[in-house]
């Protein structure tokens, strides 16, 4: 062929590729932070039926367990929907995953103000759930892509949204209710839900574009090799999240019922529950930073055995003002322990896996906190005291220390054979 009709080849970098997203840069802490603004807003399916139930309770004339099983119906959405949605994130990535969750949040808040039923109440409320889900453990995976160095503080940074949700949404959610009624209130969220969350998925779309999947493909290989399947891992990591939440639920649950039997009152109840909540974030962003020094195993021993010492404080002291700084302190020290589950996912697993992963953890997790609230309470009406909940408390809580020192053994082990 002659030279004239030869192909021509444009030069290799008239066409330059899209550069490959770094860890640890200005676009990480920007994604970071549209990720916990959408985290905030999101999360306000986990604390709005907590301020409604009595307004609902009178309304439809029903009892309070009755009435309660909405917050079960949400627990359970939430748990099933992390799993679903970090899964739709590892095939598809987090805004398929988010555009779905603020969709179910969306009209499934409205649905709620426009329920005839109290049944219908409850039912909408497990697809409430299903919108929240994708703002927690998918998000957490997804923001741990972002990061190498920092990776253990961005994934507590991203679960602090849920406790900086308690804090805004519960009075927001409050005035609504004197200012309109629980119905309007619940459509107002439903639209503010769907209008906030859609822009700031656009604008988070716009920083990940279209590589992200392609990027978590070839990331690289885990940190820690604990020498274990990762399904028998999962297991594990299920069963100890099962077993700490149990234990955490009690005073989160129960601290305001607790108070009123003392002759406290509920309403010092509810100050002690702010307060945890607000050392909590301050626990999950303290962990974090922890973790990106010593790993994720070494802190969640950490969180688990100060939350246990918390537990047995609570079964010495009951005068009001140790009540205050006990519940200070559990806050203090159960923040960082679920985001930690996250982390050692990232470490341990491939990062192909991980929202699933997570979001499997989580839901484990999830079951904990229904199981630790329920049994909690049938122990105290088996006993008249919750001194033997908070001992069983304790002793979920040795059972999850168990597993974490037999995993960092393992860890040990591994690295001193792989040396040797």
């Amino acid at each position: 062929m002659s030279g004239e009709f030869a192909p021509v080849h444009a030069p290799a970098d008239r066409f330059p590729k899209r550069p490959a997203f770094t860890p640890d840069s200005r676009q990480a802490w920007a994604r970071l932070a549209l990720a916990v603004m959408i985290a905030s807003i999101g999360a306000v399916g986990m604390w709005a039926v907590v301020v409604v139930l009595p307004v609902v309770q009178a309304e439809f004339a029903a009892s309070r367990g009755a009435v309660s099983l909405a917050f079960t119906m949400l627990m359970m959405g939430f748990g099933l929907g992390g799993v679903v949605t970090g899964r739709i994130t590892d095939r598809f990535g987090i805004v398929m995953a988010m555009a779905l969750s603020i969709a179910f949040l969306g009209v499934a808040f409205v649905l709620a103000g426009l329920s005839t039923a109290l049944w219908q109440f409850i039912a909408v409320y497990f697809f409430i759930g299903l919108g929240t889900s994708a703002t927690f453990a998918p998000l957490m995976a997804e923001a741990s892509h972002w990061f190498e160095r920092y990776r253990g503080f961005a994934v507590t940074v991203v679960a602090s949204g849920n406790y900086v949700a308690g804090m805004i949404w519960p009075p927001v959610v409050n005035w609504g209710l004197e200012s309109a009624g629980w119905r309007t209130t619940h459509i107002a969220i439903g639209l503010f839900c769907t209008v906030t969350m859609t822009l700031l998925l656009l604008v988070l779309r716009a920083t990940i574009g279209k590589t992200a999947l392609h990027d978590h493909a070839n990331a690289p290989p885990p940190r820690v090799n604990l020498g274990i399947s990762t399904n028998a891992l999962t297991v594990l990591l299920c069963i100890a999240g099962i077993a700490c939440c149990v234990a955490m639920a009690m005073p989160q649950v129960h601290i305001v019922a607790y108070c009123g039997d003392l002759g406290y009152g509920v309403a010092r109840g509810a100050e002690m529950l702010s307060l945890m909540m607000g050392f909590g974030i301050i626990s999950r962003i303290g962990s974090g930073l922890l973790a990106d020094r010593i790993g994720g195993l070494r802190t969640l021993l950490i969180g688990s055995v100060a939350q246990a010492f918390a537990l047995l404080f609570y079964l010495v002291f009951d005068s009001l003002t140790s009540l205050y700084l006990i519940s200070g302190m559990f806050g203090l020290f159960q923040g960082g322990i679920v985001p930690s589950y996250a982390i050692i996912v990232r470490e341990a697993m491939p990062a192909r896996e991980a929202a699933t992963r997570v979001g499997i953890v989580i839901f484990a997790s999830v079951f904990g906190m229904s199981f630790g609230g329920w049994v909690s309470g049938v122990i105290f009406d088996a006993t008249g005291s919750y001194a033997a909940a908070f001992a069983n408390g304790v002793a979920w809580n040795v059972l999850n220390i168990g597993i974490v020192l037999m995993l960092l053994w393992r860890a040990r082990t591994r690295l001193a054979l792989v040396a040797s």
